[in-house]
């Protein structure tokens, strides 16, 4: 059959037809060559002005409105003409119509993640994203249609998720930027939640679970944080966000044993990162320093302070330059272990070093420091 092609997205060509072919597995709006439908199209594509193109739609709305297709196609193109025109909440709703009328199209949907992105909003944004990944994740799902062999059908799906799949990775991308960009803890792990469903084994994965541990620890969720970082572990043992998160968990938690753990995360994180591995980026040396930091501070709180100090001394070093403030927490943990060890010209030096650092240690280390000043003005 012989068809006319028309730009429907900023991203892809699109053929048109009137009829949903039997076997597709999403939505294609076809119209054939010659048809009123397809005449009063070629009229509207060759309008310059805007307000008249809008105005010619509404009219192909009315006039065409008993065919489902053509109405779906009308919507779709008034959308992109009021996106093109800057008015983004009336090309959300009548995106929303067309989608209304072709629900499984997944062209359909970028292009309304796409006004959505550009509008700023971010839930709507998100909602298309799933709304696509749900989509490709269905191709195959459906029943084979009879009279087709299984070769036939399973060669359609490779087919459609062979063309989808461009559309599906941007949708992928959006989602996770939404995550990303989110700076309120329980609406990231809301849209989390939502996210993993919905783009399964996704190339995101690993970050998504970094994001999650960070949104628990943020709303200080011990339980599930712990849940959850232990789960991501057992799919991959050397995770470091999740070992780190577990070690600086149960190194704050007051219950018996839990010191205990967080010593043994901590050293499994000092050895996942492999700081002095030679390829050894920045994010493994401070994930590496922060593990010794926090594996002299469990010890200290097993009262091993001399076995705390050299842990202490590597995590500075390793965050030095690298995360000030982390540094000024490894420095500062330093000095109070050198003051309890009552070595007060050691503890002086670090933490005249700390008090410099701005940040939430530089109060604790200024009133540490004077004790230790005070200290060394007795030893004298």
């Amino acid at each position: 059959m012989k068809r006319t092609r028309r730009c429907v997205t900023l991203l892809a060509i699109f053929m048109l037809v009137l009829t949903v072919l039997g076997y597709a597995q999403l939505d294609r709006i076809v119209i054939p060559a010659g048809t009123p439908e397809d005449q009063a199209l070629a009229a509207i594509s060759n309008e310059p002005d805007t307000q008249n193109k809008l105005a010619m739609y509404q009219d192909f709305l009315q006039k065409f409105s008993a065919n489902p297709a053509a109405v779906a196609y009308g919507n779709w193109q008034i959308s992109q003409a009021y996106q093109t025109a800057g008015d983004l909440q009336k090309a959300l709703e009548y995106g929303d119509k067309a989608l209304a009328g072709s629900p499984r199209n997944l062209d359909i949907l970028v292009s309304q993640a796409g006004i959505a992105q550009q509008a700023k909003d971010n839930a709507k944004l998100f909602d298309y994203s799933l709304r696509g990944g749900e989509l490709y994740n269905s191709i195959g799902k459906q029943a084979k249609p009879e009279g087709m062999s299984d070769q036939e059908f399973a060669q359609r799906v490779e087919e459609d998720k062979a063309a989808a799949k461009s559309s599906y990775e941007f949708l992928e991308a959006a989602a996770f930027n939404t995550i990303a960009g989110e700076a309120d803890a329980k609406k990231r792990m809301a849209y989390i939640e939502r996210f993993t469903p919905a783009f399964p084994g996704s190339r995101f994965q690993e970050q998504i679970a970094s994001y999650a541990m960070m949104s628990l620890s943020d709303q200080k969720d011990t339980t599930q944080l712990i849940a959850y970082a232990e789960k991501t572990l057992a799919a991959d043992p050397n995770n470091l966000t999740a070992l780190l998160l577990l070690a600086g968990t149960y190194a704050d938690d007051p219950k018996a044993g839990s010191v205990t753990k967080a010593v043994t995360y901590s050293q499994k994180a000092i050895e996942a990162a492999k700081a002095d591995a030679p390829d050894a980026d920045r994010s493994r040396k401070v994930s590496a320093g922060l593990a010794h930091s926090t594996l002299g501070y469990a010890y200290m709180k097993q009262d091993k302070t001399a076995a705390a100090i050299p842990e202490l001394k590597a995590g500075s070093a390793l965050l030095k330059g690298q995360d000030d403030q982390q540094y000024a927490i490894a420095m500062y943990r330093l000095g109070f272990a050198y003051a309890k060890l009552s070595k007060v010209s050691e503890a002086r030096d670090v933490l005249q070093e700390v008090v410099k650092i701005s940040g939430p240690v530089q109060q604790p280390a200024q009133d540490l420091l004077a004790k230790v000043n005070a200290a060394r003005a007795k030893g004298k």
